[in-house]
Parts: structure tokens; C-alpha cells; sequence
């Protein structure tokens, strides 16, 4: 006698949640082999793209001494980062940003926050996480792995002066290739 058999059948991977990519972002980190793959520039960052998991966009960042990404978002993407050697400090925003129509904001007090991020640590975002990453020290490169989904389909730019935020440039994914 048979039974029936109840099977599901996925035509498309289901999208990455934030946890996921944390996840992904911690493994790949502890991984030395791919860490030590990355080549190290002793002046700009050097970067890998990585198949990061349910289509997301992955990447491994080297940073030298004293480099930083300045102020930006990514859109419409949830994301997460971990550091696998140095230390990276991220600052960031905790009030999101219009999506569209502004070019100079002015800031509440209070909306900034700081985080040291060692070897080993890491922290996953929301859509519209407005941040600027900084590798501080004087003498030691940090790497570190960061995922993204959906893809990224921007970028914003921002520059900051005491409470005013201000909208650069916004870039899109072929101006990086």
C-alpha cells in the first residue's frame, strides 16, 4: 500500500533574512583561508565579490590604516557585516531618511550612535541604514565581509557637518564594475 507523499517544490529561492546573512557574514569572517586570499592595498580598499546566500550580494573589504567609506545608505537593502581581523568602527544614524525629494537635512540630537566592531564581531541592518564604517588605526589593516539583499540598487552618498546632513551622490551598481 502506498501512502501519498506531500512535497513542496521551490521554482525560486526564498530571499535571505537579516539573520541569514548574519550568519553568513560571521562564517565567511572566521574563515582564514578566504581572508588570507584577499590582496591587501597599503593605500585604498581592495575588494572580492563572494556568492553570498539567496542571491544576496556579498563582499570581502580590505582596509588600510586610516581608510572609511563616508557616509551613505543602501537603499532599499537589508544587510550585515563582520569583521574577520582589525577593527572597524561604524557610526550610524538611528532615524531614517526620506527615500527621495531632499538634498540637506538638519539632524535631532541624540540620533547618532558608535560601535567599536573587533575581531569576530559583527551586526546586521535594515533598509535605509544610514552609516559611515572607519578602520581608525594607524598601523594595522582590517578585513572584514558584507552582505546585502536585495542586491544593491543604490548607493547615496552623504557628506555631514555638525547636525546637517547633506545628499552627494547617488550611485548605482555600474558604477562600480
Amino acid at each position: 500500500m502506498s501512502h501519498p507523499v506531500s512535497a513542496s517544490v521551490r521554482t525560486e529561492a526564498a530571499a535571505p533574512t537579516a539573520a541569514e546573512l548574519l550568519d553568513f557574514v560571521r562564517r565567511s569572517a572566521a574563515d582564514a583561508e578566504l581572508i588570507a586570499s584577499l590582496p591587501l592595498d597599503p593605500e585604498g580598499r581592495t575588494w572580492v565579490r563572494l556568492e553570498g546566500p539567496g542571491g544576496s550580494e556579498a563582499w570581502l573589504i580590505g582596509w588600510p590604516p586610516g581608510t572609511g567609506t563616508g557616509w551613505h545608505d543602501h537603499a532599499e537593502s537589508h544587510g550585515a557585516f563582520a569583521t574577520a581581523t582589525g577593527e572597524l568602527k561604524e557610526n550610524s544614524l538611528t532615524v531614517r531618511l526620506p527615500a527621495s525629494g531632499w538634498k540637506t537635512l538638519e539632524l535631532n540630537e541624540g540620533v547618532d550612535r558608535e560601535r567599536q566592531l573587533g575581531v569576530g564581531k559583527s551586526r546586521s541592518f535594515g533598509k535605509h541604514h544610514v552609516h559611515e564604517v572607519l578602520n581608525e588605526s594607524t598601523t594595522e589593516h582590517a578585513v572584514s565581509v558584507h552582505a546585502y539583499y536585495p542586491p544593491l540598487p543604490l548607493l547615496r552618498r552623504f557628506s555631514r557637518s555638525g547636525a546637517v546632513l547633506r545628499l552627494e551622490q547617488v550611485e548605482r551598481p555600474e558604477d562600480w564594475q
